[in-house]
């Protein structure tokens, strides 16, 4: 069985609390220049009071499903890739379903990082085209700015709020909007990037080391393992999809450091001007950086519509997800 797939709908959500990076030099030392030269980011948005991932992720399926014309009740998965939860269970991706009428819908969340999205959509394009599911949505929502230690400039600078969404159907004209998927993983080199769960043993055994609740990451480690596997990852899935590279129209990857995406673009000989970046705005928002970022580039007419497209990620695991889509008009 091979049925097409239709990418239908996306959508974004992120908090309105803006934190600059001027407004980081009042907790630590650090300054604009030091940030923007290293990273490329100068803003990001977080949440703030009892705003909650979950609640990011509620707006992002709405607009989704709004564009993508598809009843809330047709829904057969919610699939959330979502590494900082609101709640261990019950799962961000039932906490969605009950908040937006998708009764029908059976829910899980994935962690895979900030490769989320990528994996969703392998496991969405399996669903589909095994005939075990006709409508799916994707909603990839993280609030990191609660799982980091604001005194640590190395890495509280990098990361931001957000929610993204994507809804996944059996496509009507016989069209095929996921080319390609490669999911990769080399756990490995797990130490890269870490975030410990902080709890304590029962008391009638010995004590257990409790670590803080904290993002760690390799930043050195990390932006090498990237540029040295990344680039080949995505010409195989490339490769896989039947296209030619020159066929492709943009680039959307994972908004981790602008420096690592300048080092994609200059391996991969992609034309900057169809390279989407938007991390200057957002930062590092885990797995919603990528819909974020193809949402916006849509409805900013950077993306000019239809197009071919790569979405690239890499995440804590190590992680890796590559693939490779056709987008079409109406979508954002």
């Amino acid at each position: 069985m091979d049925i097409p797939i239709k990418i239908a709908g996306i959508g974004f959500q992120v908090p309105k609390t803006v934190i600059t990076n001027d407004d980081l030099t009042k907790i630590i030392d650090t300054s604009d220049e030091w940030i923007r030269t290293r990273t490329g980011i100068e803003r990001r948005h977080v949440l703030s009071g009892n705003e909650s991932a979950v609640q990011m992720g509620i707006m992002a399926a709405k607009k989704a499903l709004e564009k993508s014309k598809i009843d809330v009740e047709k829904i057969d998965y919610i699939i959330a890739p979502a590494s900082v939860e609101t709640h261990a269970y019950p799962s961000t991706a039932c906490e969605i379903q009950a908040a937006i009428g998708a009764v029908n819908a059976a829910c899980f969340d994935i962690t895979a990082a900030c490769s989320g999205l990528i994996y969703a959509m392998g496991i969405g394009k399996a669903f589909i085209k095994s005939g075990m599911a006709k409508n799916i949505l994707l909603v990839a929502t993280d609030a990191v700015s609660r799982c980091l230690d604001w005194t640590d400039r190395a890495s509280c600078v990098l990361f931001g709020d957000g929610a993204g969404a994507m809804v996944l159907t059996v496509s009507d004209d016989n069209q095929d909007d996921i080319l390609a998927v490669s999911l990769k993983a080399e756990g490995q080199f797990g130490d890269y990037i870490k975030m410990p769960i902080s709890g304590k043993n029962c008391p009638l055994v010995e004590p257990n080391t409790i670590e803080p609740m904290y993002v760690k990451m390799d930043g050195k480690e990390v932006y090498k393992y990237v540029v040295t596997k990344l680039p080949t990852y995505i010409e195989e899935c490339v490769a896989q999809s039947g296209l030619q590279m020159n066929e492709i129209d943009y680039l959307i990857p994972h908004q981790a450091n602008m420096r690592i995406i300048e080092a994609l673009e200059k391996r991969l000989e992609f034309n900057p001007e169809h390279v989407i970046s938007n991390i200057q705005e957002y930062a590092n928002t885990s797995a919603a950086s990528i819909p974020i970022a193809l949402t916006e580039a849509i409805q900013s007419g950077k993306i000019k519509l239809p197009a071919t497209a790569i979405l690239t990620g890499f995440g804590a695991g190590m992680t890796v997800g590559t693939t490779v889509v056709r987008l079409r008009e109406g979508i954002a």
